[in-house]
């Protein structure tokens, strides 16, 4: 049951890190990104090939903060040229082109295959607990380092300056600053910590494929943002917690539902899911803590 629960939770935790940089990008900017799981590849790959290869893991995770921002800062000056619709579209092209690549690119990433035999957190850190363990205390430490940069981050003449972009951008350039700087620095940041959870996610898995960087995990991290508030630290936490219970616990229905098959199953918890979006939208449609925190 305790490893259980410890899954559950660095799952939850590594969601709660892609939801604290999409807030970030779209919550506190009005960036539209519906690739972030793009740079959660990035960064799940550059630090399990570069720990295989004997790296350090430290550095590994360093380079998959640097994967992430790296790719997003040609994606983010698209931003400064497209409008906010065509943006969106952009970045989901782009998630599905990172994927291809990773596909086809057979001599470096092994293609359908896959990278095997990951370092694990645990070892890797010089941690001596159990890896479920390890991974656990490692992402809540990432999460709580995350929560109050952006807190100190968002009350600060910068975090006002791009809430105020998000707003009304004209008006921040009618009054001498640049917006298309600002955005694409924070689109940056964001992309940065998608690949710090896909290094965490890489080595707590200890074999990534492909597939498993679908547009549907995008989807799951919007879900968790909306959630919980868009623009508020605390909804990315709340967010994140009541969607991880959606989907764990509709993993009980089958129990409930006779006559439900494994494949099934999984579409009746998406359709769980948005039904409780719906509902929230309809009677909430600031989110769980739109009424309770001003960030």
């Amino acid at each position: 049951m305790l490893e259980y629960l410890l899954a559950v939770g660095v799952i939850a935790a590594i969601y709660l890190l892609l939801t604290q940089g999409l807030n970030l990008q779209y919550g506190f900017t009005g960036l539209v990104n519906f690739g972030h799981v793009g740079f959660f590849a990035a960064g799940a790959y550059a630090s399990a090939l570069l720990t295989k290869a004997g790296v350090p893991m430290p550095l590994g995770f360093l380079a998959a903060l640097a994967a992430g921002a790296a790719l997003a800062y040609p994606v983010g000056l698209l931003s400064l040229r497209l409008r906010v619709d065509y943006f969106a579209i952009v970045t989901l092209a782009f998630s599905e082109a990172v994927r291809l690549a990773i596909t086809n690119e057979k001599w470096l990433t092994g293609g359908v295959q896959g990278i095997p035999g990951i370092p694990a957190l645990a070892g890797g850190f010089g941690v001596p607990l159990s890896n479920s363990m390890a991974a656990f205390l490692l992402l809540v430490a990432a999460n709580v380092a995350v929560v109050l940069a952006t807190r100190r981050l968002v009350k600060s003449p910068f975090g006002r300056l791009i809430q105020a972009i998000r707003d009304d951008e004209d008006a921040v350039a009618a009054l001498g600053k640049n917006p298309g700087a600002y955005k694409v620095q924070i689109f940056v940041i964001g992309a940065a910590l998608a690949g710090l959870a896909g290094a965490f996610y890489a080595h707590y898995i200890s074999y990534i494929v492909p597939d498993q960087f679908v547009p549907l995990l995008t989807f799951y991290v919007w879900v968790a943002m909306i959630l919980g508030g868009t623009g508020r630290v605390s909804g990315a936490v709340v967010g994140t917690l009541v969607l991880m219970g959606f989907l764990e616990g509709s993993r009980f229905l089958r129990d409930a539902i006779p006559g439900v098959s494994e494949v099934e199953m999984a579409s009746v918890r998406i359709g769980v899911v948005g039904l409780a979006l719906i509902l929230l939208m309809l009677h909430r449609p600031g989110g769980i803590m739109g009424d309770y925190t001003s960030k």
